[in-house]
C-alpha cells in the first residue's frame, strides 16, 4: 500500500500544469543555451587563416580543443547565452549536474529530477539538429565535440572537469540561499561562472562541465570517446559542491540520519509540498 501510495502522489505531482511547464523550461532553454553556445564553435572564413575548402565554404566543425579560436570567443559566447536562457525561460537549470545536486540536497524531488535531466538532454540533442539543420553541410563534422587534450591522462581530466564543476554549482548553491544579498544578479553571475570554467577547461577538456551539453554534440556523431569523464566529472563535482555547501558552509544536517529522514519524507510529501528549487537555477 505504501508503493502505491506514493506512485499516486508521484503521478499527481507530474500531471499538474506547474511541473510539466517546469520540465517545457528545461528542454526550451537548454535548446537556446546550446545552439548560441555551440554556434560559436563554427569556423567560418573571417575567423580563420585561410579558406580551408578552397570554396569559400566555411570550415568544418571540430573538436572543441582543435578549434585554434580566439581565447575569449567560445567562453563567452556559453557564458552570455547560459545568462540570456536564464532570463528568457526564469527557473531553470539546464545541466543534469546542477539537477543532481539541487536534488541530493532535497530542493528538487527525484522523480522531477529524473524528467528535468531528460528534457535537459533532450534538448541537448534538438539544439544540435537544429545546428546541423541551419549550417551548411560542410560544417557537420564533429559538432564542437568535448575531447581530452592529448598529454592530459584521464584522471586529470576527470580532476579538471570535477573542479570547474564544483564552482559552478557552489555558485548556484550559494546565490539560491534565502539570505544571498546578491540572488538578483544570478543569471550574471551564472554566465560568469561558466565563462570562468571554459577559460580553466578548454585547453585540458575542451570544458564540458555539463553533461547534456557534452552528450548532445557525442550522440549526433556517435563519437562517445572518452565520454564517461564529462559524466564522471561533473556529477561527483556537483555532489561534493553539495556536501561542502550544505555540509559544511552553511550546515542543514547534523547527520547522516537526519539527511535520510529528510530524504524518506521528501518521497512521502503531498505533492503541493514538494520542495522545488528551480527558482535557483543555472547551468553549463
Amino acid at each position: 500500500m505504501k508503493v502505491l501510495s506514493r506512485l499516486t502522489l508521484v503521478l499527481k505531482d507530474m500531471v499538474t500544469l506547474s511541473f510539466l511547464q517546469d520540465v517545457l523550461r528545461e528542454f526550451l532553454g537548454t535548446v537556446l543555451f546550446l545552439l548560441i553556445g555551440l554556434s560559436s564553435i563554427v569556423l567560418w572564413p573571417s575567423a580563420t587563416a585561410g579558406d580551408t575548402t578552397g570554396h569559400g565554404e566555411p570550415a568544418p566543425f571540430l573538436p572543441l580543443l582543435k578549434c585554434h579560436l580566439d581565447p575569449l570567443r567560445v567562453p563567452l559566447a556559453f557564458g552570455a547565452a547560459l545568462a540570456v536562457a536564464c532570463v528568457c525561460f526564469g527557473p531553470v537549470h539546464l545541466n543534469p549536474a546542477v539537477t543532481l545536486a539541487l536534488a541530493m540536497g532535497l530542493r528538487v524531488s527525484p522523480w522531477r529530477a529524473v524528467l528535468y535531466i531528460g528534457a535537459q538532454l533532450l534538448g541537448a540533442l534538438t539544439a544540435c539538429a537544429l545546428l546541423m539543420g541551419i549550417a551548411p553541410t560542410s560544417l557537420h563534422g564533429q559538432l564542437g565535440i568535448n575531447e581530452v587534450a592529448p598529454g592530459v591522462n584521464l584522471s586529470k581530466a576527470v580532476c579538471v572537469e570535477m573542479a570547474i564543476t564544483v564552482q559552478l554549482v557552489l555558485c548556484v548553491l550559494t546565490i539560491s540561499h534565502p539570505m544571498c544579498p546578491c540572488s538578483s544578479l544570478g543569471p550574471a553571475l551564472f554566465g560568469l561562472s561558466v565563462t570562468l570554467g571554459h577559460f580553466v577547461a578548454m585547453e585540458y577538456t575542451g570544458c564540458g562541465m555539463n553533461p547534456a551539453r557534452s552528450f548532445g554534440p557525442a550522440m549526433m556523431t556517435l563519437n562517445f570517446n572518452h565520454q564517461w569523464v564529462y559524466w564522471v566529472g561533473p556529477c561527483v563535482g556537483a555532489v561534493l559542491a553539495w556536501l561542502l555547501h550544505d555540509l559544511l558552509l552553511r550546515p542543514r544536517w547534523s547527520s547522516t540520519r537526519d539527511w535520510l529522514s529528510d530524504f524518506k519524507k521528501v518521497f512521502l510529501q503531498e505533492p503541493q509540498k514538494q520542495p522545488d528549487d528551480t527558482q535557483h537555477a543555472a547551468a553549463e
